[in-house]
């Protein structure tokens, strides 16, 4: 049974603002004895892209880059570029956008390197042999990096179900090859179409163009990156679920255990500002339940698990996504019904990335 520790969002004093739980959650988990005097420790994070404002905020992520220092190690601050055509695409325009985002070395105390390099060139084959993957692309940075401290802000997910530790590993920390290995889901157009041309001018690999006013995907072209999806006003491209879906959560997963195998890792996971949508997309929509607190572990499969299980218990919020919910409902399940959420927390317990039971420890 995995230890996660849990420290509330209610304060009376200094001593129990969020930056100062941090630093006691990072004492009480033991993240100290996993960072060696002189690695070089990646922090894993996701700087949201442009127009989002629910990615962990960088006054926090200083205090764990305090906290690493404090272990003699050298902490950098990164993640992986994005497949969707973003702000986040390449390294330059990720860089910047991080430092518009607060980012800067003045703030967090760290330097910023993306870890797949310029055009998602940097990567390391890293063997697995599990069932999807023999071999997993994962960024160079973080390959190399001596160990690592994920700090995932959890919340929902179109495909995934949710994003927490697991996902922030899975998809964060592979460039854009490992990414298009993961996408093993194809979207198809059904008869809504208005051949408005809105997924055309966001598709990533030219896979789209419009036929007799309507949009006509390429499969062969597509890398299955759903930013369509999201795109289209009518919701006229849609997933093939069942054949589809639980495929990806468990390349997900596969692809989290290959970023962490034989790298000593801590994971802190935000449970604040539970929005809907991942924080690649350019918005942040209301929270689906009120802030819950803040969750650490040395198992990302029992942090996860752990959060999944305060969301489900807690009241949704009104006037949100979620609203149609009840306690002790998924609220992920709940707003997207084909979703596959818990398939990321038995498969990984399944392929050894870590243990679906678990004790809270209040910290």
């Amino acid at each position: 049974m995995s230890e996660v520790y849990f420290s509330n969002l209610r304060a009376k004093n200094r001593n129990e603002s969020k930056i100062a739980k941090l630093a006691r959650l990072f004492d009480a988990a033991g993240f100290s004895k996993l960072i060696k005097e002189g690695d070089l420790t990646a922090v894993k994070i996701h700087f949201g892209e442009e127009g989002n404002d629910a990615f962990i905020p960088p006054f926090l992520t200083a205090k764990i880059v305090e906290k690493i220092k404090e272990c003699k190690a050298k902490p950098f601050i990164t993640d992986s570029n994005t497949l969707y055509l973003g702000k986040r695409h390449n390294a330059v325009d990720h860089a910047e956008l991080a430092i518009k985002h607060g980012y800067d070395y003045a703030v967090v105390g760290a330097p910023i390197i993306i870890a797949d390099g310029l055009n998602s060139e940097n990567t390391i084959e890293v063997q697995i042999d599990k069932k999807h993957f023999k071999k997993a692309i994962i960024s160079g940075a973080i390959a190399k990096a001596d160990s690592m401290v994920v700090l995932s802000h959890f919340k929902g997910h179109r495909t995934a179900g949710f994003g927490g530790a697991i996902k922030n590993l899975g998809m964060g920390c592979a460039p854009h090859i490992g990414k298009m290995q993961q996408h093993s889901a194809r979207p198809f157009v059904n008869e809504k179409c208005i051949g408005c041309g809105a997924c055309v001018k966001v598709c990533p690999a030219s896979a789209i163009t419009i036929k007799n006013k309507k949009s006509t995907i390429d499969s062969g072209k597509c890398i299955g990156c759903s930013e369509c999806i999201s795109a289209c006003p009518v919701c006229a491209i849609e997933l093939d679920w069942e054949t589809d879906l639980s495929e990806f959560v468990e390349r997900l997963a596969e692809y989290a255990y290959a970023s962490v195998k034989n790298k000593p890792s801590a994971y802190i996971n935000f449970v604040m500002n539970v929005t809907p949508e991942c924080d690649c997309k350019g918005w942040s929509d209301a929270p689906i339940v009120a802030d819950i607190g803040i969750l650490a572990s040395t198992d990302p499969v029992a942090l996860d698990q752990a959060c999944f299980d305060l969301v489900k218990k807690a009241k949704p919020m009104e006037n949100s996504c979620a609203s149609n919910c009840k306690e002790g409902e998924d609220k992920f399940k709940g707003m997207r019904k084909e979703t596959l959420g818990e398939l990321q927390l038995e498969y990984g317990e399944k392929i050894g990335l870590g243990s679906r039971k678990y004790k809270i420890i209040e910290v």
